[in-house]
């Protein structure tokens, strides 16, 4: 095969290599080792060699190498595992380029001729690939043809496909096709001799709409910033429109900075996209949203299948999905029955004999002594062994851990222990810090006793808890003294815990009582307070919070008949559908959560809804390690989570006691330690909070690493991106669902503000305690469709207050009325009747007038809204994603132009095209291969570095390249020759690269526009200068061009002037300079502005020659020659006389020691030449300049930078697509 031309230092080395066939320019190479039929020993090491080396760094046997002649560097450029394959490659070298490049008189030019002539070779196979991937491939291949020569966009822009439509221009279509690439869609017609051709970014679409009116029965409308286009007669309009709002979907994802925004691997390599992998990738996101899989999970097979269900007594015909560590069921009505079984759970897959009535039947059998029977399935045996493949990858794996864990080891009698004992714990830690840990409060131990010493144990002591264990400890050195001090604080402890219970009882006892008790002695914590504080932040809780702490809520009176009716139910589900992650999963338990699960049962349940038990299982000892690790950092996520500890459900006892909230703070700490991306977001405290209360601290965390990273992608970053997707989803189905509401309230953003906290939270910030847990037991078990449906119904029940409601404040009153009355069977809500004031909004609400039963409000949410399935919502996700981050983009571009308004001259508007322009020039880098860029770097991995600057700041940066292109589009004054336009872009480039990063920001390029177009003279010939002395003006810059100047350098240039007067009116230019300055410094002081260095001659020669370049073309031409000729005579004049002059000469202080700086080192580099001391200030070539009034005019001229704008957004595109289609075809 052809290979990209890879550099060769020595074509022989070590002797691993015999050439077979030779000329001038190409050898064709053997691997030593490989077709000898004699063993030597050379050949006998290298095939060992090549034999243990790892088959992803094998050597093919054969090569061809592109060889220089009288050069030791040669090229791979082709290589062959088979002699035929590779003698192909060389026949085709001999007969098509041999002959060619005895032409080159260069041998250099000719290697540079045979590498571009490889690599269209590999991008020929690699368009014929991907033809072959398609339906039609000859098709395909005349599209790709077409697309390439009608747009001549550059080569890396990869078509993915095409269809057959017309665009509407009014009321006429345009039949033609639509190209889709990746990052622009295109659209070519030619009919009755005209032709209509026109590219949209991806970037540009801010919003894609199906649409039905009078002319198109169905439509596919493409919102830009700038117009709208109506697409319509496609073969096919839902394969079409589902293409175009993934394309957009990806591409804004992939190109726009949206802080930690998820996207797959293969997506974010657009050379690897096509048609195929865009259906399999939305395949893949569905069955990762249905099942609410880990977003690392590949899909693998889809097959259509029947399983055997116990509790219907039938077999389901359904659709099994694969993944890397799932097998996923679900019934052909989405939710009816739906199964999971992590691979980690199952035993054995099997085929069964083929019956009849069971047709190629597989047997999945899993630890719980259960198995499953599948049947129906096509291409069984492959099926099958695909399975078992995987199985036996996760078996392993699992072996691997335990292994591991097991040589950690387990504690035995003789595992060497430290004891540590504190004035009310007793520590123990293993040589191996953290392999193993035990603490023991002394408030727990009944007694530490002296046990008799025998040889197997020695010194033993006995520790007994209140658990009814002991934990026997030996080899004790001094024990009788160790077990005595112990036993004395141990009677210390147990004297405060009773005079702290004698004082309770005097007090009369609370509610109930709790486990856990602190002390106060003073206003500041003790020495023994700090070591408890300390503990607590390390330990983590075994046990749920809600097992000690009962948030007993008025009206209960510890109802326990309710829970003892759920659990008996959820028993007989269970003997019924199985219990565990692979549980059959039918709208039978949707009854049943709706009710509100048991809380002995809840933990359980979510872990087994989310599968968070599955990771728990594969990772122990992973939380452990992340809170050793996570807890004494100090960063902003931490001291976030600080802030937030106590207002995560204050009112709750769990939360006023310093147990729960160091479980929280370990929680949250650890979740951001493990995922910097997200860090901590504020809702996440609330979250985990009600997750503690039901769940193992462990648990919890694993519950909320499953709603962070798989239930609810993207919604836990510093922009939310995920949750205001979702509101704009929602809003769409409130269109849908609710057309009466819709109609009513037009502007539907009202409503989505106020559900905003709905997602974020999952109800848990808007309704009671009780009926909020009961919306997150359905939120587990059904996933974000369950918070749609809950919010659609909520709606729903106050449609009529809400379509007579005036302002915002009073839809927002409604809807909190109505969700403060909605309790639970264990909580019902009094509902109190409202202030005089009041009655006006209460009667507007008769919803908020009755009690509502959270139970009754999910039952009829899923009824109603039952047809709302994952595939829908996955569906209007990815569509109204384009718009959410286009919105994100306007925010950031009305931001940056505020910042820098105060700065510069030019209006917003110009401002807001100019921002176009830079941003346009950014994507073209990296829509076409520029990704090694400096800014495309940036872009990449901005949010990791440079922090000092701001978000606006950091956004779009522009590299020396990208640079270039804006400023011979947009730069006022024309040049003589490409090759000076180039060198002042150069110059202004790293005169504006101040932190000298190799980047410019926006602000640095607005700036410099303004100076140009909108400043006074002085500003612009101040601009001049600088960009003719260092840093803008560097030594290494064209010899060349540096020692041809326009101007002779060894003697001044004197032009005649007619005057008028004679000799008498010639002045002493000197004092003529003098005296302009001292009106320019009258008429305008800037203070800002520091002194310039002074200009030598070879600067001064380059300054000349950029004001010749800049009146090319000019109108008045002729005058400005000459009026530059004659402001070049009097400052050569001046400064042959500043040279000549004595050191009495009035010249600023500051330009005097910059002067005498420049001219020490010179000297010492050059010697004491005469040119070197000749020198010039600014002030004085300003003044110079100012004698001519042509000049004065021309930079006073108004320059049209409006027209300039419109010009540059016509060329960008072409000129920088010419561009990099020529760099491409050279390298």
């Amino acid at each position: 095969m052809w290979l990209n031309p890879e550099e060769v230092l020595l074509k022989n080395a070590l002797k691993l290599w015999v050439t077979e066939r030779s000329n001038d320019f190409f050898l064709l190479q053997r691997r030593r080792g490989h077709g000898e039929r004699t063993s030597r020993i050379t050949g006998l090491l290298v095939g060992a060699l090549d034999t243990v080396l790892d088959s992803n760094a094998r050597v093919t046997p054969f090569r061809i190498l592109l060889q220089v002649p009288g050069s030791q560097v040669s090229w791979v450029i082709a290589s062959g595992a088979a002699a035929e394959e590779v003698n192909k490659h060389w026949d085709w070298l001999v007969h098509n380029l041999l002959h060619s490049l005895s032409v080159f008189e260069n041998k250099e030019d000719a290697a540079g001729f045979v590498k571009g002539k490889v690599k269209g070779l590999i991008a020929e196979e690699a368009r014929g690939r991907q033809a072959a991937q398609e339906e039609d491939p000859e098709k395909f291949r005349e599209a790709l043809l077409k697309f390439e020569r009608h747009f001549s966009l550059p080569p890396s822009e990869k078509l993915v496909t095409f269809f057959s439509c017309c665009c509407w221009k009014g009321r006429v279509p345009r039949q033609g096709f639509l190209y889709l690439s990746i990052n622009h869609m295109a659209f070519y017609s030619f009919l009755l001799g005209k032709e209509v051709k026109f590219v949209i970014p991806w970037a540009e679409v801010t919003q894609l709409e199906r649409l039905s009116t009078a002319l198109m029965t169905e439509a596919i409308r493409v919102t830009t910033r700038q117009r709208q286009r109506e697409f319509s007669m496609f073969l096919n309009l839902d394969e079409a429109f589902g293409l175009i709002c993934q394309l957009a979907d990806i591409t804004l994802r992939r190109l726009l900075d949206s802080e930690g925004l998820e996207l797959d691997r293969v997506l974010q390599q657009p050379a690897q996209i096509t048609k195929r992998v865009l259906e399999e990738q939305a395949l893949r996101d569905y069955v990762l949203a249905l099942f609410r899989l880990p977003r690392a999970e590949m899909l693998h097979e889809v097959a259509a299948c029947s399983v055997w269900t116990p509790h219907a007594r039938c077999h389901t015909a359904g659709t099994l999905y694969t993944t890397d560590s799932y097998l996923c069921f679900c019934s052909r009505e989405e939710g009816s029955c739906v199964l999971l079984i992590p691979l980690s759970e199952v035993l054995s897959i099997e085929k069964a004999e083929s019956t009849s009535p069971l047709p190629n039947p597989v047997i999945v059998s899993v630890r719980s002594k259960k198995a499953f029977q599948l049947i129906e399935l096509q291409d069984r045996d492959e099926l099958v062994e695909n399975m078992n493949c995987r199985l036996r990858a996760v078996q392993w794996k699992q072996s691997v851990f335990r292994s591991r864990k097991d040589s950690r080891g387990s504690v035995s009698s003789s595992t060497p222990w430290t004891l540590y004992t504190t004035d009310s714990y007793l520590c123990f830690c293993s040589r191996e810090e953290g392999s193993c840990v035990l603490l023991i409060p002394l408030s727990e131990v009944l007694s530490i006793e002296k046990a008799e010493s025998t040889s197997p144990l020695p010194n033993p002591v006995i520790v007994s808890v209140r658990s009814k264990k002991a934990f026997q400890l030996i080899e004790l050195q001094d024990r009788d003294e160790l077990v005595e001090n112990m036993n004395c604080r141990l009677r210390a402890v147990q004297w405060k815990q009773s005079v702290f219970r004698s004082r309770k009882d005097s007090r009369g006892s609370v509610s109930s009582s709790t486990p856990y008790y602190t002390f106060y002695y003073d206003s500041g914590l003790s020495d023994e307070e700090e070591i408890e504080e300390q503990v607590l932040r390390n330990t983590v809780n075994s046990e749920a919070l809600m097992t000690a702490f009962h948030h007993n809520q008025p009206g209960t009176n510890g109802n326990k008949s309710m829970e003892e009716v759920k659990e008996k139910l959820w028993e007989s589900h269970f003997s019924e559908f199985g219990r565990g992650v692979h549980m059959f999963r039918t709208e039978k338990i949707q009854k049943l959560v709706a009710m509100g699960i048991p809380e002995s049962l809840r933990g359980e349940l979510w872990m087994t809804f989310s599968d968070a038990c599955s990771e728990l299982e594969s990772h122990q000892g992973y939380y452990a390690s992340l809170v050793q690790k996570s807890m004494g950092q100090n960063n902003l996520a931490t001291e976030e989570i600080e802030r937030d500890l106590h207002r995560s459900l204050p009112d709750h006892p769990a939360f006023q006691n310093p147990t729960g909230i160091a479980a929280l703070r370990r929680v949250l700490t650890a979740y951001a330690h493990r995922n910097p991306k997200i860090g901590y977001c504020q809702s996440m405290n609330i979250l985990a909070s009600v997750l503690l209360l039901y769940a193992r601290e462990e648990e919890a965390f694993w519950l909320l690493v499953a709603v962070c990273e798989r239930m609810l992608p993207d919604y836990f970053n510093r922009r939310v991106i995920g949750a205001q997707v979702d509101q704009s989803v929602f809003e769409e189905l409130i269109r849908e669902r609710l057309p009466e509401l819709a109609e009513q309230v037009p502007d539907l953003s009202t409503l989505s503000s106020v559900s905003l906290s709905w997602f974020l939270t999952i109800f848990l910030s808007v309704l009671p305690f009780l009926s909020a847990v009961c919306v997150v037991d359905c939120f587990f078990f059904q996933g974000i469709k369950a918070i749609f449906q809950l919010g659609l119904a909520v709606l729903e029940a106050n449609t009529a207050p809400l379509s007579a409601c005036t302002d915002d404040g009073q839809a927002l009153m409604i809807l909190t009325s109505f969700l403060e009355q909605v309790g639970s069977e264990e909580s019902p809500v009094v509902v109190s009747s409202p202030p005089a004031e009041e009655n006006s909004c209460s009667d507007t609400n008769p919803a908020a007038a009755r009690p509502i039963n959270i139970t009754d409000l999910l039952t009829d949410a899923f009824e109603k809204f039952k047809d709302l399935s994952v595939r829908h919502i996955e569906r209007l996700r990815c569509l109204h994603r384009v718009q959410v981050l286009q919105a994100h983009e306007d925010t950031i571009k009305e931001n940056a132009i505020r910042l820098v308004t105060p700065e510069v001259s030019l209006s917003p508007e110009h401002l807001s095209d100019i921002y176009d322009l830079f941003k346009t020039e950014h994507f073209i880098s990296l829509y076409w291969g520029d990704c090694c860029s400096a800014a495309a770097a940036e872009a990449a991995a901005w949010q990791h570095s440079d922090s000092s600057r701001s978000f606006v700041e950091r956004q779009y940066r522009v590299d020396r390249a990208q640079f270039k292109s804006l400023y011979g589009l947009l730069a006022p004054w024309p040049s003589v020759t490409n090759q000076h336009s180039d060198t002042l872009a150069n110059r202004t480039f790293t005169l504006l690269d101040q932190n000298c990063d190799s980047l410019v920001t926006f602000r640095e390029f607005a700036c410099w526009l303004d100076t140009l177009f909108c400043q006074e003279l002085s500003d612009k010939i101040r601009l001049l200068y600088r960009l003719h002395i260092p840093p803008a003006l560097t030594e290494n810059e064209d010899e060349l061009a540096l020692r041809s100047p326009l101007l002779s350098t060894s003697r001044p240039l004197y032009v005649e002037k007619e005057t008028a007067g004679g000799d008498e009116e010639v002045r002493d230019y000197q004092e003529q300079l003098k005296q302009m300055l001292r009106d320019l410094s009258k008429e305008k002081q800037k203070d800002v502005d520091k002194p310039l260095p002074l200009m030598n001659q070879r600067e001064f020669i380059q300054f000349c020659k950029t004001l010749y370049s800049m009146f090319h073309n000019d109108p008045e031409e002729n005058l400005l020659f000459q009026a530059i000729a004659t402001v070049t005579s009097l400052v050569l004049q001046i400064g042959e006389a500043s040279h000549r002059q004595t050191k009495g000469s009035e010249v600023s202080s500051q330009e005097e020691v910059t002067a005498a700086r420049r001219s020490e080192a010179v000297d010492s580099s050059t010697g004491p030449a005469a040119e070197s001391e000749w020198t010039v200030s600014y002030a004085q070539i300003l003044a110079s300049l100012l004698t001519e009034q042509s000049l004065v005019n021309f930079f006073e001229k108004t320059l049209d930078l409006s027209a300039k704008i419109s010009e540059a957004k016509d060329n960008q595109y072409q000129q920088r697509a010419g561009l990099l289609s020529l760099q491409h075809r050279t390298r």
